[in-house]
């Protein structure tokens, strides 16, 4: 089950954490969240999965940054969040996604316990000027059943910013 809006308020300060909240980004079965001022691009034009990557920082001015496509940007909430016993999903808002831009490209499933920034993988189809603190995506909450375990100590658990792809520490077991 989905929860809805009202369900999602609440459960603030208690199963679910966003901070900062602010009521009028609730909806009726999600919240919105917002892009940070800051992207995340990797160096190389070229990416090996075993391998770390360096990567370079792009501030998004006020005027806005135009994305070029065919380019993978990385960029995060503004809202930190702590989920606990339910899974936090994210989807792009279909506003954003008819403009051809797609904020998580894969990884809009989140860990009962997840606790952090949530980084976005944005891509678009053509050129998009985007601008820091637009509502970008939703966060919404599925129950959970059954026992389960909780995420404490993923490699991307209580980030503090954009976090790059670390696949390639599962290489290292």
């Amino acid at each position: 089950m989905i929860l809805s809006g009202r369900e999602i308020h609440a459960r603030m300060g208690k199963d679910i954490i966003i901070d900062p909240f602010k009521q009028e980004r609730l909806n009726p079965n999600s919240y919105n969240l917002c892009l940070y001022h800051e992207l995340m691009v990797y160096a190389e034009s070229s990416l090996d999965m075993k391998k770390q990557h360096q990567t370079e920082t792009i501030k998004i001015p006020q005027d806005g940054l135009v994305l070029s496509p065919g380019r993978l940007y990385l960029g995060r909430t503004v809202e930190y969040t702590e989920t606990y016993n339910l899974v936090p999903m994210l989807e792009g808002r279909s506003s954003v996604g008819r403009l051809g831009m797609f904020v998580h490209v894969t990884a809009g499933f989140g860990d009962v316990g997840f606790a952090g920034f949530w980084t976005l993988e944005i891509f678009c189809v053509q050129p998009i000027r985007i601008y820091a603190g637009v509502e970008i995506c939703q966060i919404y909450y599925h129950t959970i059943e059954g026992e389960f375990d909780v995420y404490k100590n993923g490699k991307y658990q209580k980030n503090n910013g954009i976090q790059a792809s670390m696949l390639y520490k599962d290489f290292v077991k």
